[in-house]
């Protein structure tokens, strides 16, 4: 059991519940300069969740090897505590305690200890008087078990270690806008020169510290601009003008930009220099359509990839409809509405021979669009594929980070997806594994991110993602 040490009340002693470590196996380490408490109650629970393939299981296992590594050969520490400085490689300072007696406690009889969780707040409470003053602070992912505890009167916080960002307000946008005055307070030393069909500049100014590798930047007014960030040279930026996508001339596959983040959207799809797109939206905003798009322009058209690969998260959005029979990809077949729709959308204007024509064309592209699984996606390369993520708000950052590593050399991964619609019980919008890479890819040079403002979908579904 902890005892109280000279600058015991300047370090903190964290209770941690069980969910806490089956979420982040790695959570021991995480805690800084202070101290941790085990209950034994959540051993028992690690132990009964052992077991299984589920990301929950595995968890649960790492988690009790990581508390077998810091226990072993140090039995004789059981009661001043284990030492975290060593197996968390210098990132935790504290120390590790695990209960080692029954602590008499008292709690209201509506709270029963044949309950797991009133026994780990039994265990907060006896600490809490036991070292006061003392800081003693539960730390569960349990909402409930949070308030239970701060009606006992215990200190009790949500694990934040996980969360990318506490406002999902502030995800990084990937457009800016420029100031009114932007041509007036950057004109000096400003270079500008036409190559390969577009405008370039080469700004130096205030604005040039906030700038990010291919973020977008736009001025509305007499004299608009619409480009792309893409060097930055110490205090200067070189800006590049885009392919107005929202013309009949541009279009991609027939399908033209109806707003300007559609139209930076589909600048990062088609640049053959970017090998990471991520695209968030709302219901409606053209995420899967323009992928679609620039997939089947770039592998029919110029050759440059081999197949579409479209994968997504299978979570269903009610009561799960039981086993599928069939392949692989029949299996999936129901859950790739998303891809038909867009499908039959792109091959609605295949008018060339008829009927007879356009139900070539469609057997053709279908032929290069193969449907895959996530649950079979470990292990595997693709070479010169573009590989499209849908739903990709699903995913946890360890298994986002298994996918995206799939890539080959020449394949393009796009990550789409709406934080508002996460299905996934464990996850919430700052921890979901699209935030993460959003946030860990910014301004890398070979990848991009937009965030579609305006839903195109109908007038019905744009007012109702509005109203309800």
């Amino acid at each position: 059991m902890p005892r109280r040490r000279p600058n015991a009340a300047e370090r903190k002693l964290y209770v941690i519940d069980t969910n806490v470590l089956m979420h982040d196996p790695t959570a021991l380490f995480r805690f800084e300069e202070h101290d941790l408490f085990l209950p034994m109650v959540a051993l028992e629970e690690l132990d009964t969740h052992k077991k299984g393939l589920s990301e929950v299981a595995r968890n649960a296992r790492q988690a009790s090897r990581e508390l077998e590594a810091i226990v072993s050969g140090h039995e004789a520490a059981l009661t001043e505590g284990f030492e975290l400085a060593g197996p968390s490689g210098g990132q935790a300072t504290g120390r590790l305690y695990l209960q080692t007696e029954a602590l008499e406690v008292e709690l209201p009889t509506s709270l029963p200890l044949s309950r797991a969780d009133n026994q780990i707040l039994a265990v907060v409470k006896a600490m809490a008087q036991r070292l006061a003053p003392r800081p003693v602070i539960l730390v569960s992912k349990d909402i409930n078990l949070r308030i239970k505890a701060r009606a006992l009167g215990l200190a009790a916080q949500d694990y934040r270690n996980d969360k990318i960002l506490e406002d999902t307000d502030l995800v990084y946008p990937g457009v800016r806008a420029l100031p009114p005055d932007f041509w007036e307070t950057h004109a000096k030393g400003l270079e500008s020169w036409r190559e390969a069909g577009h405008d370039w500049y080469r700004i130096q100014g205030p604005i040039v510290p906030e700038l990010l590798l291919n973020e977008f930047v736009y001025l509305e007014g007499p004299q608009p601009l619409e480009a792309r960030v893409v060097a930055l040279e110490g205090k200067r930026a070189v800006l590049r003008t885009l392919t107005d996508r929202r013309h009949e001339k541009n279009a991609v596959w027939g399908i033209t930009a109806r707003n300007r983040e559609q139209n930076f959207a589909l600048d990062l799809l088609l640049d053959p220099e970017i090998d990471f797109v991520t695209l968030l939206g709302q219901a409606g905003t053209g995420k899967t359509l323009l992928t679609l798009a620039a997939a089947l322009a770039q592998t029919f058209e110029q050759k440059r990839y081999t197949e579409v690969i479209f994968t997504r998260t299978t979570v269903p959005i009610g009561e799960d409809i039981g086993f599928l029979p069939g392949s692989e990809e029949e299996k999936m077949t129901p859950w790739m509405g998303a891809l038909e729709d867009n499908l039959e959308v792109l091959l609605g204007g295949a008018h060339e021979g008829g009927d007879w024509g356009r139900a070539t064309t469609g057997d053709l592209v279908r032929s290069k669009v193969k449907v895959k699984s996530l649950n079979f996606m470990r292990g595997r390369t693709f070479v010169r594929k573009f590989l499209v993520l849908d739903e990709a708000q699903n995913l946890t950052p360890k298994q986002m980070r298994t996918l995206i590593t799939r890539a080959g050399p020449g394949s393009k991964v796009v990550c789409m997806g709406n934080l508002a619609q996460i299905d996934t019980p464990y996850l919430t919008e700052g921890s979901s594994g699209l935030t993460y890479v959003v946030e860990r890819m910014k301004g890398w040079p070979h990848g991009g991110h937009v965030l579609l403002a305006r839903g195109e979908r109908s007038r019905l579904a744009d007012y109702a993602a509005e109203v309800l």
